[in-house]
């Protein structure tokens, strides 16, 4: 089921929380949510983001998978109204677009929303600056203008948005499941469309631009279906939007400019239709035709997570290890806010979180990506048995940080 998402702009909800039904499950949502809500009955207090994943009650035993609590800060449950939306994950997969009966090559991917795959993504991404709220809320609003049936010609938006920077950016994808995580009168389930861009160019001159025209084709059909909310993403979308300069220029392929020129007139097509999100992502803009950009409502800087965020990532991961009794014995470790409450007065209790903090400090540059692998590569290179403790693995993660550090001098020495 989808949300329309209005419950981001209804300020009187303090937190959402989401239950995820088992896929074979015959209870119904209202049952679901009186044990959930006599589960949270139980908890005066939340602190942070926290997935209940084993209960004592017996109907939550037996239909439901897990209760995923969300909220970045302490917080009382006494005193604010409670959301709650169930929700069972497709478990299917991915099915493969082609453009050509005999194509072997796959356009592009398409998920039945919310995905079993998919699911803890968002909840994985750190950021401080509020993107993720900035996104859902753009979401919001472009279905809530939709459903008031505003004038585009007035007032344009072109449900395009770009994520850029120098690091990947995920945050396509969990904005799409976070979005159709909830139910809604409007939308009764969403649809994902992940296009390969590489497989639209076409080994003979002039056909690349009718390979992205068959490829809007195929998005129109699933638009079509007005209970589906329908999100298209372009990774790398320089590859089908590269600056029209560079091929008058001589430095790109002129059918290059055809493809651009296709994408230009579909994205105009498409966004007539209310139940259309394009998602885009570049780590090279400069290379991406201007009357593209400006198409984009939102031109989003993903950014290397700060000193907090990446602290937030290494917590997450430790968690997850001692959970795994990878490590152990288990060891508490506090959160940045409570860390930050404390005024960071180091004692027997806060010892190995201030260390955590020294190894984010010192991990500060690095992408997502290499911080969420840096506890694989701390055990694979500098622990190498079954189980060890918190003190030991802060010390594998401290060298594996310099070893990151020396990989890439060495890369940019060409050594």
């Amino acid at each position: 089921c989808l949300d329309s998402l209005s419950s981001l702009i209804l300020s009187h909800f303090q937190y959402v929380d989401f239950i995820l039904r088992f896929l074979f499950s015959t209870a119904k949502p209202s049952e679901v949510k009186m044990h959930v809500q006599a589960l949270l009955n139980r908890h005066s207090t939340t602190f942070g983001n926290y997935r209940w994943t084993e209960f004592d009650d017996k109907f939550l035993h037996k239909h439901v998978d897990s209760v995923l609590f969300l909220y970045a800060q302490p917080l009382d449950l006494k005193s604010c109204d409670v959301s709650i939306h169930v929700f069972t994950l497709n478990e299917e997969g991915p099915n493969r677009l082609s453009l050509e009966e005999d194509e072997d090559l796959s356009a592009a991917n398409h998920w039945l929303l919310p995905a079993a795959e998919f699911d803890g993504l968002w909840e994985s991404l750190v950021y401080e600056t509020g993107v993720k709220t900035k996104l859902l809320d753009y979401v919001t609003t472009t279905i809530y203008f939709s459903d008031k049936n505003v004038d585009s010609n007035l007032i344009s938006w072109n449900r395009v948005v770009l994520l850029h920077g120098k690091f990947s950016c995920p945050e396509t994808v969990n904005q799409a499941v976070k979005s159709v995580r909830r139910p809604s009168s409007r939308y009764t389930y969403g649809q994902f469309v992940e296009i390969n861009s590489h497989s639209l160019f076409s080994k003979w001159f002039s056909e690349s631009g009718k390979l992205v025209t068959k490829m809007f084709q195929q998005i129109q059909l699933l638009i079509d279906d007005k209970d589906a909310l329908v999100f298209v993403l372009i990774d790398e979308v320089e590859s089908l939007t590269a600056a029209r300069k560079a091929c008058q220029a001589g430095t790109e392929p002129s059918d290059a400019i055809r493809v651009v020129n296709a994408v230009l007139t579909q994205l105009d097509q498409i966004k007539r239709y209310p139940n259309v999100v394009i998602l885009t992502t570049s780590n090279v803009t400069e290379k991406i035709d201007l009357a593209f950009v400006d198409r984009a409502d939102i031109k989003q800087y993903i950014g290397p997570p700060s000193e907090k965020g990446i602290y937030n990532i290494y917590l997450s991961c430790l968690e997850e290890l001692m959970k795994c009794q990878i490590i152990y014995p288990r060891q508490q470790l506090f959160t940045m806010y409570e860390l930050e409450t404390m005024g960071f007065v180091r004692s027997d209790v806060s010892e190995h979180s201030l260390k955590l903090r020294n190894i984010a400090v010192k991990s500060k540059g690095l992408s997502g990506r290499a911080l969420r692998k840096l506890p694989f590569l701390a055990h694979a290179l500098f622990v190498q048995t079954p189980s060890v403790s918190l003190e030991s693995f802060l010390k594998a993660m401290c060298r594996a940080v310099d070893k990151q550090r020396e990989e890439e001098a060495n890369l940019i020495n060409g050594v």
